[in-house]
């Protein structure tokens, strides 16, 4: 059929209004479905699988020597000579220093010349003893003839009780003098300093030429420490130290980088917080500065290889619960049952299920820490727990509703 060039533009609207008709229809369709679903909701699952749990209480804490002992002078004097240095290894009994005897001998050297002195007092007074012992025989046989005056008789008896009460005690000035000269003879010893055990010269107080005063209280020299085994000094709050008790283990790495973990068991927790301002017996751990208050509690390590040393600062964990091998899941994915849920293991979680559907379980947990729970009852090893839902693209362990 033959179409007039006039009725070309009619035809050509009639077209353009068919297409915007279906177009408003196609608007009109999309809106309502998006009406009817809203916006995409992607669910977030993890599967339940098995792993291990520990619940611990952490803190800081500084390595010290198990055994040691601080040396120190008993007498004063000059140091004239220090055989050893900070890190020495010494045998018990081996000669560490030497103080100037001087003064110390010369107290010696005096007692034994007063205590020479008076035993020739007492030669002498044994002789006058003797001697009035024989006086006092022939005035009583002189006395059984009436030869001699009863006055010369009562002052031989006198004479001889005089000698003796003088022996007596001259024996008793030499025993004085021997115990002071023996006490001067120790103090002589103590000039020269010997190492009371095994061990290594941790730290040195003292220089050759110093000199000290040991009138009021006993200056320290050095410290012999057994290095062999450590105790770990451990600052554990308030809030945590009810769940640490002996016998407990715990473990603790260095600030050294290597992650090297050293094993142990809690030998004691301190009833009482360090007091402020004082010291504990083999302590470095200062006072704090701040309100908490914080308890120590010991335990020990072997350190056969020497890689640990004093002072040294420890990252600490306390075992409080521990479960390996278990069904494992992110506690942030359960909610408490009731009030009192969460102290007695009582949660729910969301479970996906193959049909995308969503159940809600009752959960019981065992050990679990800020992390992650073992799962006791309630959920089975591959299920698809919920951890979350947000509007976002879909993703690997993501669902879209």
């Amino acid at each position: 059929m033959h179409v007039s060039p006039k009725a070309t533009p009619l035809y050509a609207s009639r077209r353009a209004a068919i297409a915007g008709g279906v177009a408003l229809l196609a608007l009109a369709g999309a809106g309502a479905l998006w009406a009817t679903r809203g916006p995409a909701t992607i669910v977030e699952t993890t599967p339940v699988k098995r792993g291990s749990i520990e619940a611990s209480v952490t803190a800081i804490g500084t390595l010290q020597p198990q055994t040691y002992v601080d040396v120190g002078a008993q007498v004063s004097g000059q140091i004239t000579r220090l055989h050893v240095q900070p890190g020495t290894v010494v045998e018990k009994g081996q000669l560490l220093a030497e103080i100037d005897p001087s003064v110390q001998q010369a107290t010696v050297d005096a007692g034994r010349a007063a205590l020479a002195g008076l035993r020739a007092q007492l030669a002498d007074q044994q002789a006058q003893h003797r001697l009035a012992g024989q006086q006092h025989v022939r005035q009583q046989q002189m006395a059984k003839f009436d030869s001699t005056p009863l006055a010369e008789l009562e002052l031989a008896v006198a004479t001889l009780a005089s000698a003796a009460a003088r022996i007596d005690h001259l024996k008793a000035q030499i025993d004085q003098t021997q115990a002071s000269l023996k006490a001067d003879e120790a103090r002589l010893g103590y000039t020269r300093i010997y190492a009371p055990m095994a061990g290594s010269v941790v730290g040195l107080d003292a220089k050759e030429g110093q000199t000290l005063n040991a009138t009021y209280q006993t200056p320290n020299i050095l410290r012999i420490a057994d290095l062999s085994a450590m105790t770990v000094w451990t600052e554990v709050s308030e809030a945590d130290v009810r769940r640490v008790r002996a016998g407990m283990p715990v473990y603790f790495t260095t600030l050294g980088g290597d992650q090297r973990r050293w094993s142990g068991k809690v030998r004691q927790v301190l009833p009482a917080p360090p007091v402020p301002g004082g010291a504990s017996a083999g302590t470095a751990l200062a006072p704090s500065a701040s309100k908490v208050i914080l308890y120590t509690v010991l335990f020990d390590v072997d350190n056969a290889d020497g890689e640990l040393m004093p002072q040294m600062t420890a990252q600490v964990a306390f075992v409080t619960a521990a479960a390996n091998n278990v069904l494992a899941v992110p506690l942030p994915a359960l909610k408490p049952s009731s009030a009192e849920g969460a102290s007695a293991g009582q949660f729910t979680a969301r479970v996906m299920d193959g049909d995308g559907k969503i159940d809600v379980r009752e959960v019981t947990v065992g050990v679990r820490n800020r992390l992650s729970a073992e799962v006791v009852q309630g959920l089975q090893e591959g299920e698809l727990l919920v951890t979350g839902e947000q509007p976002a693209a879909n993703g690997p362990g993501r669902f879209q509703l």
